[in-house]
Protein backbone atom coordinates (compact mmCIF):
# COMPACT_ATOMS: atom_id res chain seq x y z
CA UNK A 1 0.00 0.00 0.00
CA UNK A 2 2.80 2.36 0.89
CA UNK A 3 4.56 1.66 -2.38
CA UNK A 4 1.32 2.26 -4.31
CA UNK A 5 0.77 5.57 -2.54
CA UNK A 6 4.36 6.62 -3.22
CA UNK A 7 3.99 5.73 -6.88
CA UNK A 8 0.86 7.87 -7.13
CA UNK A 9 2.66 10.76 -5.47
CA UNK A 10 5.56 10.43 -7.93
CA UNK A 11 3.20 10.14 -10.90
CA UNK A 12 1.18 13.30 -10.11
CA UNK A 13 4.16 15.73 -10.44
CA UNK A 14 5.15 13.97 -13.67
CA UNK A 15 1.66 14.50 -15.08
CA UNK A 16 1.73 18.12 -13.93
CA UNK A 17 5.09 18.72 -15.63
CA UNK A 18 3.82 17.08 -18.82
CA UNK A 19 0.75 19.31 -18.80
CA UNK A 20 2.88 22.39 -18.16
CA UNK A 21 5.24 21.44 -20.98
CA UNK A 22 2.33 21.65 -23.42
CA UNK A 23 1.88 25.30 -22.49
CA UNK A 24 5.44 26.59 -22.51
CA UNK A 25 4.18 29.52 -24.56
CA UNK A 26 2.60 30.95 -21.39
CA UNK A 27 6.04 32.29 -20.64
CA UNK A 28 5.23 35.41 -18.64
CA UNK A 29 4.76 33.97 -15.18
CA UNK A 30 1.75 34.45 -12.94
CA UNK A 31 3.46 37.41 -11.25
CA UNK A 32 3.17 39.28 -14.54
CA UNK A 33 2.96 42.53 -12.61
CA UNK A 34 5.82 41.76 -10.27
CA UNK A 35 3.56 40.94 -7.38
CA UNK A 36 1.43 38.11 -6.05
CA UNK A 37 -2.14 38.00 -4.89
CA UNK A 38 -5.45 36.18 -5.16
CA UNK A 39 -6.62 35.17 -8.60
CA UNK A 40 -9.49 33.43 -10.31
CA UNK A 41 -7.74 30.21 -11.20
CA UNK A 42 -10.05 28.16 -8.99
CA UNK A 43 -12.59 27.95 -11.79
CA UNK A 44 -11.04 28.34 -15.23
CA UNK A 45 -14.41 28.07 -16.94
CA UNK A 46 -15.82 31.47 -16.08
CA UNK A 47 -16.07 34.52 -18.26
CA UNK A 48 -13.85 37.43 -17.29
CA UNK A 49 -16.72 39.80 -17.89
CA UNK A 50 -18.31 40.86 -14.64
CA UNK A 51 -21.65 41.10 -16.40
CA UNK A 52 -21.60 37.48 -17.43
CA UNK A 53 -20.01 35.81 -14.42
CA UNK A 54 -23.37 34.78 -13.06
CA UNK A 55 -24.05 32.77 -16.19
CA UNK A 56 -20.73 31.36 -16.63
CA UNK A 57 -19.59 29.86 -13.65
CA UNK A 58 -18.69 28.40 -16.55
CA UNK A 59 -21.79 27.19 -18.05
CA UNK A 60 -22.01 24.08 -16.05
CA UNK A 61 -25.61 23.71 -17.04
CA UNK A 62 -26.88 21.26 -14.47
CA UNK A 63 -28.71 24.02 -12.65
CA UNK A 64 -30.19 25.37 -15.87
CA UNK A 65 -31.19 22.06 -17.37
CA UNK A 66 -33.63 19.44 -16.26
CA UNK A 67 -33.18 15.77 -17.00
CA UNK A 68 -35.48 14.42 -19.70
CA UNK A 69 -38.87 13.04 -18.65
CA UNK A 70 -39.04 9.53 -17.26
CA UNK A 71 -39.74 6.83 -19.83
CA UNK A 72 -41.10 3.32 -19.59
CA UNK A 73 -38.97 0.16 -19.90
CA UNK A 74 -37.39 -0.14 -23.30
CA UNK A 75 -38.13 3.47 -24.18
CA UNK A 76 -34.60 4.79 -23.44
CA UNK A 77 -33.01 2.36 -25.90
CA UNK A 78 -35.53 3.23 -28.60
CA UNK A 79 -35.13 6.96 -27.96
CA UNK A 80 -31.34 6.65 -28.05
CA UNK A 81 -31.46 4.79 -31.35
CA UNK A 82 -33.80 7.40 -32.82
CA UNK A 83 -31.54 10.19 -31.58
CA UNK A 84 -28.45 8.58 -33.12
CA UNK A 85 -30.25 8.24 -36.44
CA UNK A 86 -31.23 11.93 -36.36
CA UNK A 87 -27.67 12.95 -35.53
CA UNK A 88 -26.26 10.75 -38.29
CA UNK A 89 -28.66 12.38 -40.70
CA UNK A 90 -27.33 15.78 -39.64
CA UNK A 91 -23.74 14.61 -40.12
CA UNK A 92 -22.82 13.99 -36.48
CA UNK A 93 -21.08 10.75 -35.56
CA UNK A 94 -19.71 9.04 -32.45
CA UNK A 95 -16.76 7.74 -34.50
CA UNK A 96 -13.60 9.61 -33.53
CA UNK A 97 -10.67 10.20 -35.86
CA UNK A 98 -7.37 11.81 -35.02
CA UNK A 99 -6.55 15.05 -36.79
CA UNK A 100 -3.45 17.25 -36.72
CA UNK A 101 -3.44 20.58 -34.95
CA UNK A 102 -3.51 23.73 -37.09
CA UNK A 103 0.03 24.48 -38.22
CA UNK A 104 1.44 27.76 -36.99
CA UNK A 105 4.75 28.84 -38.46
CA UNK A 106 5.01 32.31 -37.01
CA UNK A 107 6.51 33.26 -33.66
CA UNK A 108 4.73 35.55 -31.26
CA UNK A 109 6.37 38.43 -29.44
CA UNK A 110 7.64 41.99 -29.86
CA UNK A 111 8.36 43.05 -33.44
CA UNK A 112 10.66 45.92 -32.57
CA UNK A 113 13.70 45.40 -30.36
CA UNK A 114 13.93 48.10 -27.70
CA UNK A 115 17.35 49.11 -26.30
CA UNK A 116 18.31 48.30 -22.69
CA UNK A 117 18.16 52.03 -21.92
CA UNK A 118 14.51 52.36 -23.04
CA UNK A 119 12.35 54.20 -20.51
CA UNK A 120 8.71 53.70 -19.55
CA UNK A 121 7.64 56.56 -21.80
CA UNK A 122 9.52 54.99 -24.74
CA UNK A 123 7.34 51.88 -24.47
CA UNK A 124 4.18 53.95 -23.99
CA UNK A 125 4.96 56.04 -27.06
CA UNK A 126 5.09 52.94 -29.23
CA UNK A 127 1.29 53.30 -29.04
CA UNK A 128 0.79 57.00 -28.24
CA UNK A 129 3.58 58.80 -30.12
CA UNK A 130 4.24 62.52 -30.21
CA UNK A 131 2.34 63.05 -33.46
CA UNK A 132 -0.84 61.75 -31.76
CA UNK A 133 -0.23 64.00 -28.76
CA UNK A 134 0.40 66.99 -31.07
CA UNK A 135 -2.96 66.34 -32.72
CA UNK A 136 -4.58 66.39 -29.25
CA UNK A 137 -2.92 69.77 -28.67
CA UNK A 138 -4.29 71.14 -31.96
CA UNK A 139 -7.81 69.76 -31.42
CA UNK A 140 -7.97 70.96 -27.81
CA UNK A 141 -6.96 74.49 -28.82
CA UNK A 142 -9.48 74.46 -31.69
CA UNK A 143 -12.27 73.36 -29.37
CA UNK A 144 -11.34 76.02 -26.80
CA UNK A 145 -11.40 78.71 -29.50
CA UNK A 146 -14.80 77.69 -30.87
CA UNK A 147 -16.23 77.24 -27.38
CA UNK A 148 -15.24 80.79 -26.43
CA UNK A 149 -16.58 82.19 -29.69
CA UNK A 150 -19.96 80.69 -28.82
CA UNK A 151 -20.14 81.16 -25.05
CA UNK A 152 -17.86 84.11 -24.39
CA UNK A 153 -14.16 84.73 -23.88
CA UNK A 154 -12.22 82.88 -21.18
CA UNK A 155 -9.49 85.23 -20.02
CA UNK A 156 -7.72 82.51 -18.05
CA UNK A 157 -7.23 80.28 -21.09
CA UNK A 158 -3.89 80.05 -22.89
CA UNK A 159 -3.33 77.59 -25.73
CA UNK A 160 -2.02 74.27 -24.46
CA UNK A 161 1.46 73.07 -25.47
CA UNK A 162 2.89 69.58 -26.08
CA UNK A 163 4.71 69.41 -22.70
CA UNK A 164 1.48 70.50 -20.96
CA UNK A 165 -0.50 67.83 -22.81
CA UNK A 166 1.97 65.18 -21.67
CA UNK A 167 1.72 66.46 -18.11
CA UNK A 168 -2.09 66.45 -18.36
CA UNK A 169 -2.03 62.78 -19.41
CA UNK A 170 0.44 62.03 -16.63
CA UNK A 171 -1.83 63.49 -13.97
CA UNK A 172 -4.82 61.43 -15.07
CA UNK A 173 -2.71 58.27 -15.47
CA UNK A 174 -1.49 58.72 -11.89
CA UNK A 175 -4.95 57.66 -10.67
CA UNK A 176 -4.22 54.14 -11.99
CA UNK A 177 -1.58 53.62 -9.31
CA UNK A 178 -2.96 55.86 -6.54
CA UNK A 179 -6.47 54.36 -7.03
CA UNK A 180 -7.94 57.75 -6.22
CA UNK A 181 -10.87 58.69 -8.42
CA UNK A 182 -10.35 62.45 -8.20
CA UNK A 183 -7.26 63.74 -10.00
CA UNK A 184 -7.61 66.97 -8.06
CA UNK A 185 -6.58 65.15 -4.89
CA UNK A 186 -2.99 65.66 -6.03
CA UNK A 187 -3.29 69.34 -5.05
CA UNK A 188 -5.59 68.80 -2.05
CA UNK A 189 -3.05 68.40 0.75
CA UNK A 190 -4.85 65.25 1.90
CA UNK A 191 -3.96 61.55 1.87
CA UNK A 192 -3.65 61.36 -1.95
CA UNK A 193 -1.76 64.63 -2.37
CA UNK A 194 1.60 64.58 -4.12
CA UNK A 195 3.64 67.74 -3.77
CA UNK A 196 6.30 66.81 -6.33
CA UNK A 197 3.63 66.27 -8.99
CA UNK A 198 1.56 69.27 -7.94
CA UNK A 199 4.48 71.67 -8.56
CA UNK A 200 4.63 70.88 -12.30
CA UNK A 201 1.25 72.43 -13.11
CA UNK A 202 -1.27 74.43 -11.10
CA UNK A 203 -4.66 72.95 -10.33
CA UNK A 204 -6.36 75.82 -12.15
CA UNK A 205 -4.36 75.14 -15.32
CA UNK A 206 -5.10 71.40 -15.16
CA UNK A 207 -8.83 72.09 -14.79
CA UNK A 208 -8.78 74.40 -17.81
CA UNK A 209 -7.14 71.74 -19.99
CA UNK A 210 -9.59 69.15 -18.66
CA UNK A 211 -12.48 71.44 -19.61
CA UNK A 212 -11.40 71.83 -23.22
CA UNK A 213 -9.59 68.53 -23.83
CA UNK A 214 -10.53 66.92 -27.15
CA UNK A 215 -9.13 64.33 -29.56
CA UNK A 216 -11.48 65.40 -32.37
CA UNK A 217 -13.00 68.83 -31.87
CA UNK A 218 -15.74 68.77 -34.50
CA UNK A 219 -17.80 66.25 -36.42
CA UNK A 220 -17.18 66.18 -40.18
CA UNK A 221 -20.12 66.12 -42.57
CA UNK A 222 -19.37 62.48 -43.53
CA UNK A 223 -19.15 61.22 -39.95
CA UNK A 224 -22.03 59.16 -38.59
CA UNK A 225 -20.21 57.01 -36.04
CA UNK A 226 -21.16 57.71 -32.42
CA UNK A 227 -17.51 57.49 -31.36
CA UNK A 228 -16.27 60.06 -33.87
CA UNK A 229 -14.58 62.05 -31.09
CA UNK A 230 -12.28 59.16 -30.18
CA UNK A 231 -12.30 56.81 -33.21
CA UNK A 232 -9.16 58.32 -34.85
CA UNK A 233 -7.28 57.70 -31.60
CA UNK A 234 -8.54 54.10 -31.43
CA UNK A 235 -7.43 53.55 -35.04
CA UNK A 236 -3.99 54.97 -34.29
CA UNK A 237 -3.73 52.83 -31.17
CA UNK A 238 -4.64 49.73 -33.19
CA UNK A 239 -1.92 50.54 -35.72
CA UNK A 240 0.55 50.82 -32.85
CA UNK A 241 -0.48 47.43 -31.45
CA UNK A 242 -0.11 45.81 -34.89
CA UNK A 243 3.31 47.37 -35.49
CA UNK A 244 4.74 46.54 -32.05
CA UNK A 245 3.60 43.00 -31.32
CA UNK A 246 2.89 39.71 -33.07
CA UNK A 247 0.48 37.50 -31.08
CA UNK A 248 0.99 33.80 -30.44
CA UNK A 249 -1.27 31.20 -32.03
CA UNK A 250 -3.68 31.04 -29.08
CA UNK A 251 -5.90 34.04 -28.32
CA UNK A 252 -9.04 34.79 -26.32
CA UNK A 253 -12.11 36.89 -27.13
CA UNK A 254 -13.72 38.39 -24.03
CA UNK A 255 -14.81 41.49 -22.13
CA UNK A 256 -12.09 42.69 -19.76
CA UNK A 257 -12.87 43.81 -16.23
CA UNK A 258 -13.65 47.49 -16.55
CA UNK A 259 -16.57 47.86 -14.18
CA UNK A 260 -16.65 50.06 -11.09
CA UNK A 261 -14.10 49.52 -8.37
CA UNK A 262 -15.97 47.51 -5.68
CA UNK A 263 -14.14 49.42 -2.94
CA UNK A 264 -15.49 52.70 -4.31
CA UNK A 265 -19.02 51.30 -4.63
CA UNK A 266 -18.91 50.05 -1.03
CA UNK A 267 -17.74 53.38 0.39
CA UNK A 268 -19.51 56.03 -1.68
CA UNK A 269 -22.82 57.56 -0.63
CA UNK A 270 -26.19 56.94 -2.30
CA UNK A 271 -26.10 60.48 -3.68
CA UNK A 272 -22.74 59.82 -5.37
CA UNK A 273 -24.09 56.61 -6.86
CA UNK A 274 -27.16 58.39 -8.25
CA UNK A 275 -24.97 61.04 -9.86
CA UNK A 276 -22.95 58.44 -11.75
CA UNK A 277 -24.17 57.55 -15.19
CA UNK A 278 -24.45 53.97 -16.35
CA UNK A 279 -21.76 52.97 -18.82
CA UNK A 280 -23.12 53.32 -22.35
CA UNK A 281 -20.70 51.04 -24.13
CA UNK A 282 -19.33 47.53 -24.12
CA UNK A 283 -15.59 46.94 -24.54
CA UNK A 284 -14.41 43.66 -26.08
CA UNK A 285 -10.86 42.57 -26.82
CA UNK A 286 -8.85 39.92 -28.64
CA UNK A 287 -6.05 39.02 -26.26
CA UNK A 288 -2.91 36.95 -26.70
CA UNK A 289 -3.31 34.13 -24.18
CA UNK A 290 0.45 33.55 -23.93
CA UNK A 291 1.38 37.03 -22.74
CA UNK A 292 -1.82 38.93 -21.94
CA UNK A 293 -1.09 41.50 -24.68
CA UNK A 294 -4.38 42.94 -25.98
CA UNK A 295 -4.17 42.62 -29.74
CA UNK A 296 -7.38 44.37 -30.73
CA UNK A 297 -10.12 46.49 -29.14
CA UNK A 298 -13.75 46.66 -30.17
CA UNK A 299 -16.11 49.23 -28.63
CA UNK A 300 -19.85 48.74 -29.02
CA UNK A 301 -22.11 51.68 -28.20
CA UNK A 302 -25.47 51.34 -26.53
CA UNK A 303 -26.72 54.67 -27.77
CA UNK A 304 -28.24 54.72 -31.19
CA UNK A 305 -30.68 51.90 -30.49
CA UNK A 306 -31.51 49.42 -33.20
CA UNK A 307 -30.93 45.66 -33.20
CA UNK A 308 -27.24 46.03 -32.38
CA UNK A 309 -27.70 48.08 -29.20
CA UNK A 310 -25.87 47.03 -26.06
CA UNK A 311 -29.05 45.79 -24.35
CA UNK A 312 -29.68 43.42 -27.25
CA UNK A 313 -26.00 42.51 -27.40
CA UNK A 314 -26.09 41.07 -23.90
CA UNK A 315 -29.01 38.80 -24.76
CA UNK A 316 -28.52 37.70 -28.37
CA UNK A 317 -25.67 35.34 -29.29
CA UNK A 318 -25.81 36.41 -32.94
CA UNK A 319 -24.79 39.92 -31.93
CA UNK A 320 -21.88 38.53 -29.94
CA UNK A 321 -20.94 36.76 -33.17
CA UNK A 322 -20.90 40.16 -34.84
CA UNK A 323 -18.43 41.34 -32.21
CA UNK A 324 -16.28 38.25 -32.81
CA UNK A 325 -16.20 38.91 -36.56
CA UNK A 326 -15.10 42.49 -35.95
CA UNK A 327 -12.33 41.41 -33.57
CA UNK A 328 -11.05 38.73 -35.98
CA UNK A 329 -11.24 40.67 -39.23
CA UNK A 330 -7.42 40.88 -39.44
CA UNK A 331 -6.77 37.34 -38.19
CA UNK A 332 -7.74 35.44 -41.35
CA UNK A 333 -5.30 32.98 -42.90
CA UNK A 334 -2.93 32.73 -39.94
CA UNK A 335 -4.19 29.52 -38.32
CA UNK A 336 -4.86 31.25 -35.02
CA UNK A 337 -6.71 29.31 -32.32
CA UNK A 338 -9.38 31.51 -30.72
CA UNK A 339 -10.91 30.64 -27.34
CA UNK A 340 -14.42 31.95 -26.78
CA UNK A 341 -17.06 32.12 -24.05
CA UNK A 342 -20.60 30.73 -24.25
CA UNK A 343 -22.19 33.83 -25.77
CA UNK A 344 -19.88 33.68 -28.82
CA UNK A 345 -19.56 29.93 -29.33
CA UNK A 346 -21.71 28.66 -32.21
CA UNK A 347 -21.37 26.07 -34.96
CA UNK A 348 -22.20 28.59 -37.69
CA UNK A 349 -19.53 31.07 -36.57
CA UNK A 350 -16.84 28.41 -36.10
CA UNK A 351 -17.49 26.97 -39.56
CA UNK A 352 -17.32 30.48 -41.03
CA UNK A 353 -14.02 31.15 -39.25
CA UNK A 354 -12.55 27.81 -40.36
CA UNK A 355 -13.03 28.81 -44.01
CA UNK A 356 -10.94 31.90 -43.22
CA UNK A 357 -8.12 29.92 -41.60
CA UNK A 358 -9.19 30.72 -38.03
CA UNK A 359 -9.72 27.82 -35.61
CA UNK A 360 -11.74 27.93 -32.41
CA UNK A 361 -12.31 26.27 -29.06
CA UNK A 362 -15.31 27.54 -27.15
CA UNK A 363 -17.26 26.83 -24.01
CA UNK A 364 -20.86 26.02 -24.89
CA UNK A 365 -24.03 26.68 -22.90
CA UNK A 366 -27.45 25.43 -24.02
CA UNK A 367 -28.87 28.45 -22.24
CA UNK A 368 -26.59 31.18 -23.63
CA UNK A 369 -25.12 29.85 -26.87
CA UNK A 370 -26.56 29.60 -30.35
CA UNK A 371 -27.00 25.81 -30.51
CA UNK A 372 -28.35 25.68 -34.06
CA UNK A 373 -27.13 22.54 -35.84
CA UNK A 374 -25.88 20.78 -32.70
CA UNK A 375 -27.15 17.31 -31.68
CA UNK A 376 -29.82 17.64 -28.95
CA UNK A 377 -28.65 14.48 -27.18
CA UNK A 378 -25.37 16.25 -26.28
CA UNK A 379 -27.17 19.28 -24.86
CA UNK A 380 -29.36 17.44 -22.34
CA UNK A 381 -27.99 16.22 -19.02
CA UNK A 382 -28.67 12.58 -18.05
CA UNK A 383 -30.81 11.84 -15.00
CA UNK A 384 -27.84 10.24 -13.23
CA UNK A 385 -24.56 12.18 -13.35
CA UNK A 386 -21.52 10.26 -14.59
CA UNK A 387 -18.20 9.93 -12.75
CA UNK A 388 -15.83 12.92 -12.71
CA UNK A 389 -13.70 13.08 -15.83
CA UNK A 390 -16.04 11.05 -18.02
CA UNK A 391 -16.99 12.54 -21.35
CA UNK A 392 -18.80 11.88 -24.61
CA UNK A 393 -17.90 13.29 -28.02
CA UNK A 394 -19.68 13.74 -31.33
CA UNK A 395 -17.89 14.85 -34.49
CA UNK A 396 -18.92 16.42 -37.75
CA UNK A 397 -16.09 16.84 -40.21
CA UNK A 398 -13.37 18.73 -38.33
CA UNK A 399 -15.79 19.89 -35.60
CA UNK A 400 -15.98 18.13 -32.22
CA UNK A 401 -18.69 18.61 -29.61
CA UNK A 402 -17.51 17.51 -26.17
CA UNK A 403 -19.59 16.96 -23.04
CA UNK A 404 -17.26 16.54 -20.04
CA UNK A 405 -18.34 16.05 -16.42
CA UNK A 406 -16.60 17.60 -13.41
CA UNK A 407 -19.10 18.49 -10.67
CA UNK A 408 -21.32 19.60 -13.53
CA UNK A 409 -21.56 19.19 -17.28
CA UNK A 410 -19.19 21.33 -19.34
CA UNK A 411 -19.63 21.41 -23.09
CA UNK A 412 -17.06 22.51 -25.63
CA UNK A 413 -17.15 23.03 -29.37
CA UNK A 414 -13.81 22.95 -31.20
CA UNK A 415 -12.15 22.40 -34.55
CA UNK A 416 -8.66 23.15 -33.21
CA UNK A 417 -7.95 19.97 -31.20
CA UNK A 418 -8.14 16.29 -32.01
CA UNK A 419 -11.06 14.50 -30.30
CA UNK A 420 -8.80 11.46 -29.79
CA UNK A 421 -6.01 13.11 -27.82
CA UNK A 422 -6.35 13.11 -24.05
CA UNK A 423 -5.29 15.66 -21.46
CA UNK A 424 -5.49 16.11 -17.73
CA UNK A 425 -6.52 18.84 -15.31
CA UNK A 426 -4.70 18.69 -11.98
CA UNK A 427 -6.29 20.22 -8.91
CA UNK A 428 -4.45 20.51 -5.62
CA UNK A 429 -7.30 18.97 -3.65
CA UNK A 430 -9.04 16.78 -6.21
CA UNK A 431 -5.93 15.34 -7.85
CA UNK A 432 -5.83 14.59 -11.55
CA UNK A 433 -9.01 14.66 -13.61
CA UNK A 434 -8.85 13.12 -17.11
CA UNK A 435 -10.31 15.14 -19.95
CA UNK A 436 -10.01 15.62 -23.72
CA UNK A 437 -7.06 17.77 -24.82
CA UNK A 438 -9.39 20.59 -25.87
CA UNK A 439 -10.69 20.89 -22.30
CA UNK A 440 -7.16 20.98 -20.89
CA UNK A 441 -6.15 23.68 -23.39
CA UNK A 442 -9.22 25.79 -22.66
CA UNK A 443 -8.61 25.59 -18.92
CA UNK A 444 -4.92 26.46 -19.23
CA UNK A 445 -5.37 29.51 -21.46
CA UNK A 446 -8.53 30.88 -19.87
CA UNK A 447 -7.19 30.52 -16.35
CA UNK A 448 -4.10 32.46 -17.40
CA UNK A 449 -6.21 35.27 -18.84
CA UNK A 450 -8.40 35.31 -15.71
CA UNK A 451 -5.35 35.71 -13.48
CA UNK A 452 -3.95 38.38 -15.79
CA UNK A 453 -7.25 40.29 -15.82
CA UNK A 454 -7.58 40.14 -12.04
CA UNK A 455 -4.20 41.84 -11.79
CA UNK A 456 -4.25 44.35 -14.63
CA UNK A 457 -7.79 45.54 -13.85
CA UNK A 458 -6.29 47.06 -10.69
CA UNK A 459 -4.32 49.45 -12.88
CA UNK A 460 -7.12 50.95 -14.94
CA UNK A 461 -7.28 54.72 -14.71
CA UNK A 462 -9.66 55.62 -11.88
CA UNK A 463 -10.70 58.98 -13.36
CA UNK A 464 -14.38 58.60 -14.36
CA UNK A 465 -15.63 61.32 -16.73
CA UNK A 466 -19.33 61.46 -17.63
CA UNK A 467 -18.86 61.74 -21.39
CA UNK A 468 -18.83 58.37 -23.14
CA UNK A 469 -16.02 59.18 -25.58
CA UNK A 470 -13.78 60.24 -22.70
CA UNK A 471 -14.53 57.03 -20.79
CA UNK A 472 -13.53 55.04 -23.88
CA UNK A 473 -10.40 57.16 -24.32
CA UNK A 474 -9.12 56.58 -20.79
CA UNK A 475 -9.90 52.86 -20.92
CA UNK A 476 -7.92 52.69 -24.16
CA UNK A 477 -5.03 54.56 -22.52
CA UNK A 478 -5.13 52.05 -19.64
CA UNK A 479 -4.88 49.16 -22.10
CA UNK A 480 -2.00 50.87 -23.91
CA UNK A 481 -0.07 51.22 -20.65
CA UNK A 482 -0.59 47.55 -19.76
CA UNK A 483 0.54 46.53 -23.24
CA UNK A 484 3.57 48.79 -22.86
CA UNK A 485 4.45 47.05 -19.60
CA UNK A 486 4.22 43.62 -21.26
CA UNK A 487 6.65 44.76 -23.97
CA UNK A 488 8.92 46.17 -21.26
CA UNK A 489 8.94 42.82 -19.43
CA UNK A 490 9.87 41.05 -22.66
CA UNK A 491 12.71 43.47 -23.46
CA UNK A 492 16.32 43.86 -22.35
CA UNK A 493 15.32 46.99 -20.43
CA UNK A 494 13.58 44.79 -17.83
CA UNK A 495 16.87 43.09 -17.03
CA UNK A 496 18.48 46.48 -16.37
CA UNK A 497 15.79 47.77 -14.00
CA UNK A 498 13.06 45.37 -12.88
CA UNK A 499 9.98 47.48 -12.27
CA UNK A 500 6.71 46.02 -11.03
CA UNK A 501 3.54 47.18 -12.81
CA UNK A 502 2.91 49.78 -10.10
CA UNK A 503 6.49 51.07 -10.31
CA UNK A 504 6.30 51.18 -14.11
CA UNK A 505 3.12 53.28 -13.88
CA UNK A 506 4.69 55.66 -11.37
CA UNK A 507 7.78 55.97 -13.53
CA UNK A 508 5.67 56.72 -16.62
CA UNK A 509 3.80 59.48 -14.76
CA UNK A 510 7.02 61.15 -13.65
CA UNK A 511 8.50 60.94 -17.15
CA UNK A 512 5.39 62.46 -18.74
CA UNK A 513 5.57 65.29 -16.21
CA UNK A 514 9.24 65.85 -17.02
CA UNK A 515 10.43 64.88 -13.54
CA UNK A 516 12.70 62.08 -14.81
CA UNK A 517 15.48 62.22 -17.37
CA UNK A 518 14.46 59.96 -20.28
CA UNK A 519 17.49 60.60 -22.48
CA UNK A 520 19.43 57.42 -23.38
CA UNK A 521 22.34 56.64 -21.10
CA UNK A 522 25.80 56.52 -22.71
Amino acid sequence: MAEGGGGARRRAPALLEAARARYESLHISDDVFGESGPDSSGNPFYSTSAASRSSSAGSSDDEAERPGPARGPGAPAAAAQESEEDEAGAGWSATLRDRPAPRFEGTGGPIRKMPPSASAVDFFQLFVPDNVLKNMVVQTNLYAKKFQERFGSDGAWVDVTLPEMKAFLGYVISTSTSHCESVLSIWSGGFYSNRSLALVMSQARFEKILKYFHVVAFRSSQTTHGLYKVQPFLDSLQNGFDAAFRPSQTQVLHEPLIDEDPVFIATCTERELRKRKKRKFSLWVRQCSSTGFIVQIYVHLKEGGGPDGLDALKNKPQLHSMVARSLCRTAAGRNYIIFTGPSITSLTLFEEFEKQGIYCCGLLSPRKSDCTGLPPSMLNSPALPPARGQHSIRTKGSMSLICWYNKGHFRFLTNAYSPVQQGVIIKRRSGEIPCPLAVEAFAAHLSYICKYDDKYSKYFISHKPNKTWQQVFWFAISIAINNAYILYKMSEAYHVKRYSRAQFGERLVRELLGLEDTSPSL
